[in-house]
């Protein structure tokens, strides 16, 4: 739970702007793990310079974090936000697991680089991911997904 809370101290800003902080992370993760892109069809052949501050990245990025937020909100007790994320990332969209992790530590270097998150909060953010994808990975299985 102390995780949870150190995460929380510094998503003021992220919650303020989603969009912004949904295109930073996105289009950070779709430069430096190119193969993630190829997961959003609207994007997959969108040049990478487009990718700064395209409409279309924002709100993708602001519906993951508006996702996160509610997951640190729920301090653990997150299983009816993870079931249908579960349904949809594995099921519709096939993401593998491994891509959750990608996204995890980049929003990390994100929130270190905009917010100040210090190393304890990084340390925080990298448990309490760990956490929410070892929960996908538990409803991936219940819904036959291997990942």
């Amino acid at each position: 739970m102390a995780d949870f809370d150190t995460v929380l101290k510094c998503w003021g800003p992220v919650e303020a702007d989603y969009n912004v902080y949904g295109n930073l992370v996105l289009t950070r993760l779709f430069i430096e793990h190119p193969h993630t892109q190829k997961l959003f069809p609207k994007f997959a052949d969108m040049p990478q310079g487009d990718l700064p501050g395209d409409a279309r990245v924002s709100a993708i990025g602001a519906s993951v974090l508006k996702n996160l937020g509610e997951m640190l909100r729920a301090k653990g007790n997150h299983a009816a936000i993870i079931k249908p994320l579960a349904h949809i990332h594995g099921v519709q969209f096939k993401v593998p697991l491994s891509n959750f992790k990608l996204i995890a530590v980049v929003l990390n270097k994100i929130l270190e680089e905009k917010v100040g998150l210090d190393a304890d909060g990084q340390q925080a953010l990298t448990r309490v991911m760990a956490v929410v994808i070892a929960d996908m990975e538990v409803e991936y299985k219940n819904l036959g997904v291997t990942a």
